[in-house]
This record gives C-alpha cells, structure tokens and sequence, in this order.
C-alpha cells in the first residue's frame, strides 16, 4: 500500500508517473481515493525485489480543502499517536490562559520547538506523542504529533498532513500539523525544517497511522533504500513563523 501521491486539488496542473515493477517486470497498480486524505495505490507483487519510482510537476497552486463538520468531530478525538486526553493536564497547565484557535497554534507550536530536540533515529515507529514529551527529542512526525494531541486536548480539531517539502535538509519524506482556525486548515511545523509556503500535500489523516507512505500486509517487506526530492522554480519562499498559512 503505497501513498506517495501528491493530493489531487483543483485548480493545480499535476503531471505524474507512478511505476511498480517487480525484478525488472511492471506490477499491476490500483488507485484508492481516501476521503479527506489522500490517494493510496494497492499492488500484489510476488515476492522479489520492488522497485517503485514517481514523480509530479505541478503548476499553479490548489485549493485547501474545505473544512466539515465531520473534521470537527474526528479530528478533536485521540487517536493512536496523537494521545490527546492523556496529555489534557499538561495542555491545560501550559497553554489554559490563551484563548483563540490562531493564538494556540502559534504558541504550541512555538512551546513545542522549543522544548524537543532533532535527533534522528531517537523515537520507534511506534511512539507516540506521550513518548516524544518525556524524551524531549524526535523527528518531524514526532514534533507533529505533539503539537496535534496538544491543540486537540485544548479543544482545537487538529491533524497530520504528510508532505513533500522543498527546502528540507536532509531531504525526506516530512510531517507537518494542521489545525482548524477560523473555518480554514492552518499549518505549522514546529521543527521549523522547510518554509510552510512550498510544502505540497500527500495526505492528511488523524496521525501516523493514516499517512504512512508504505505499509505491507499479508506478508513482509524490507525497506533497502529511498531517495526523496523536491524542488521549487525559483527561490524558496520567505518563513514568516507567526502568519497563518494554509497548504496551497
């Protein structure tokens, strides 16, 4: 189950290619539109070794997608990674003088960067964002998943949304958090990696478990490399840390 796929929104022109081959042979791709999410593409393959290779120019900028009633309900609620009603007291005791959705986004995020640290390789694929707090360092999902359980503990719906995000060093896949803040998604990225103004949506989802660009089931899978890139024409944009931006 691969979800590499940049979001399909109007009005951007998307060019893309989307290849599966098995030792050299091309493997039969089926495409999934999950609602609110993201595109995912199913294969089989036999067992042997899987190459997979995509690539999207895209020109213009998109649409957010709209806010529902329905993302006000799931995205208020804890989720696996995103452990919302254990972290209610520290929520409460450090951000329970600030009212508005805006305010809270900046400052959580800002108290989040603040208080973790960037270290590769320091969380399993199975910490949360309880864990992440006692250890004070991460990776990009971490910082994200912190920030959402966070907002969603001080009543302010938040998720996650997978990205490409040129400007990253290393480059990578990346995690970002969106918040709801005056009917619009909100973005911020509290380990303040890549400029919010290029980043470009692969999908969003209540938190890891929603996101992840490659799963395997009914079977095993190891992962031997990856090489990820993403590029702007022109210069990146500038970082404004305290406007509100939208993925776009």
């Amino acid at each position: 189950m691969l979800q590499v796929a940049v979001s399909q929104m109007a009005p951007a022109a998307i060019d893309e290619v989307l290849t599966v081959s098995r030792d050299g042979r091309a493997v039969d791709v089926r495409e999934v539109t999950m609602p609110g999410a993201g595109r995912i593409h199913l294969a089989d393959p036999s067992p042997g070794r899987l190459t997979i290779e995509y690539s999207a120019t895209i020109r213009g900028s998109a649409s957010g997608p709209a806010v529902t009633e329905a993302d006000r309900i799931r995205y208020l609620r804890p989720s696996r990674y995103a452990e919302s009603d254990r972290l209610e007291p520290t929520a409460q005791g450090e951000f329970g003088g600030i009212n508005g959705a805006a305010e809270l986004l900046v400052a959580v995020s800002s108290w989040t960067g603040s208080r973790l640290s960037y270290v590769p390789g320091s969380n399993g694929p199975t910490d949360g964002a309880v864990d992440t707090l006692l250890r004070r360092q991460g990776v990009c999902r971490d910082y994200a998943h912190l920030v959402v359980a966070l907002l969603r503990a001080l009543s302010v719906p938040a998720r996650l949304a997978a990205v490409y995000a040129p400007g990253l060093n290393p480059m990578d896949f990346h995690a970002v958090a969106e918040a709801i803040v005056d009917d619009e998604w909100r973005v911020v990225d509290a380990s303040l990696l890549a400029p919010r103004g290029s980043l470009v949506r692969i999908a969003a989802g209540r938190d890891a478990a929603d996101t992840a660009f490659l799963s395997a089931y009914g079977g095993a899978a190891d992962l031997l490399e990856t090489e990820v890139s993403a590029v702007v024409d022109g210069p990146l944009p500038d970082e404004d840390v305290t406007a509100l931006v939208s993925i776009s």
